[in-house]
């Protein structure tokens, strides 16, 4: 059984349900569930979950529709699609595996071999060394089918303009050829970059639709956002930051992330409960153990000299 404090608050009231039983627990407690990733829904984030469950119930044809997910570094895409996956686990029945969401990360120097040995690692296939591309391919394929998988989502993939002209070209030949042979929706998710490489080639173009996650700004749909946070975290006190002037404050600290803004407010909140504040507000925020990515890499640069 987990323990509470003697003389818990009475009213908790400005958070959710589920949370004001976590609130009630002691400091250590608190922190380590603060620390913890969680998932804040917002509009825009529902919307992708909903195509990509349209996707995902799509009948299998000759050209499927495809997405592209585009947004900055640290903007919530690979949660967003972590969130999707958990909703469709895999599972196994009379000995058979059936992975219905497969997530692979596209190389970092891409190329049609190490892209099918990474898709295999996530399959979990046994790998012989120096094994051909051919024989790559016609394992990946099988297996592919073997376990069912419905949707492939291919993180990282502005990787794609790492390589050169050739090696560029092959790979985005094979995109297309995956979803012809699989006929199944692809996910392609990345930055900028990687709708400049779709974009390159007409036929993929065509079939890519481009949903993009901007960074955010002050706005109602972020004032709602940092309610939703503010519901979320099991501090004592209301936090106060749903505001205009809030707002302006901490996406100028985050530089306009959704995962950095996280970490800021987690930060925060755990300054909160430390200091006793058990709200977040400009004292916490300034106790907040947080650099945003300019002042980070300031830091690092500055020892490097």
């Amino acid at each position: 059984m987990v323990a509470v404090d003697h003389d818990p608050p009475r009213d908790l009231s400005h958070l959710l349900p589920a949370v004001q039983i976590l609130a009630r627990l002691p400091a250590d407690e608190r922190m380590r569930y603060l620390r913890a990733d969680r998932w804040i829904g917002y509009p825009r984030a529902v919307a992708a979950l909903e195509r990509l469950e349209t996707l995902y119930d799509w009948p299998s044809k000759q050209r499927m529709p495809n997405l592209l997910l585009i947004g900055p570094t640290n903007n919530g895409k690979s949660m967003l699609v972590e969130k999707f996956r958990r909703r469709h686990p895999p599972s196994t029945e009379a000995d058979q595996e059936f992975i219905p969401v497969l997530c692979v990360q596209m190389p970092s120097e891409p190329s049609v071999v190490r892209f099918y040995t990474a898709l295999l690692v996530a399959l979990g296939a046994a790998l012989r060394p120096r094994q051909r591309l051919p024989e790559l391919e016609r394992l990946a394929l099988s297996l592919l089918h073997r376990v069912g998988v419905r949707l492939l989502a291919i993180d990282e993939l502005h990787n794609v303009l790492a390589g050169h002209g050739t090696s560029r070209r092959e790979f985005l030949n094979l995109l297309r050829f995956l979803g012809n042979e699989l006929r199944i929706p692809l996910l392609g998710i990345g930055t900028r970059e990687a709708y400049l490489a779709i974009r390159s080639d007409d036929q993929l173009e065509n079939r890519f639709e481009p949903m993009v996650l901007p960074l955010w700004e002050v706005n109602d749909e972020t004032c709602s956002l940092l309610a939703s946070f503010a519901a979320a975290l099991p501090l004592r006190r209301p936090s106060p930051i749903a505001t205009p002037d809030m707002a302006s404050y901490l996406l100028t600290r985050s530089e306009g992330t959704i995962g950095e803004l996280a970490q800021l407010l987690t930060a925060a909140a755990v300054a909160a409960v430390d200091s006793g504040e058990e709200a977040i507000n400009r004292r916490t925020l300034l106790l907040a153990d947080y650099g945003g990515p300019t002042e980070r890499r300031r830091v690092f640069e500055a020892e490097l000299r």
